[in-house]
């Protein structure tokens, strides 16, 4: 917890007008959330919070590590994915470890939100949630930053790269 907090204070900019007693009680009232948030951590996700739902009142927690997280990388899209590959198959998929760890992957909307916040993903790229009509041709996406802008890209939805990842989203 006390890492939690020393990244919370540290990047206050990235959740203006949340306080770490409201995070602190969020957190303790959900034994998932720290299960979860345990999970980001030790897959090197460095998470931290990103804002609230003012609708809920949901605290966000976001990877916030300047690259995708290397515990979460070499990993194709989804188990339909994985389950397709003849040969090369990586150890597993995105939408897989997220469901495991209790955290979804971020929609494009929510990683160009997070890349407005800091440079992210620079070196590296992270899978964002696929659209339905996208994922049935065998594509989903991903997205990164790179020559100071965030772009967004497809990919046959089998392949897995040293460099791609993806980032994780917990809603406490």
């Amino acid at each position: 917890m006390a890492l939690l907090k020393g990244r919370f204070e540290q990047n206050a900019d990235r959740h203006k007008g949340v306080t770490w007693a409201n995070v602190l009680a969020r957190i303790d009232a959900s034994s998932a959330a720290l299960k979860a948030l345990a999970r980001m951590e030790a897959s090197g996700g460095e998470p931290d919070v990103i804002g609230h739902d003012k609708a809920t009142g949901q605290i966000l927690f976001c990877d916030c590590a300047a690259e995708s997280p290397l515990g979460r990388r070499s990993l194709c899209y989804d188990g339909e994915a994985l389950n397709a590959r003849k040969e090369n198959k990586p150890p597993g998929s995105a939408v897989q470890m997220a469901a495991d760890m209790g955290v979804e992957l971020l929609s494009e909307e929510q990683y160009r939100m997070l890349q407005q916040l800091g440079e992210f993903d620079t070196k590296t790229s992270s899978w964002i949630t696929t659209p339905d009509e996208i994922r049935s041709l065998g594509g989903a996406l991903f997205s990164d930053r790179r020559y100071g802008r965030v772009f967004t890209y497809h990919n046959g939805a089998q392949s897995y790269y040293a460099a791609r990842g993806f980032r994780a989203l917990l809603r406490v």
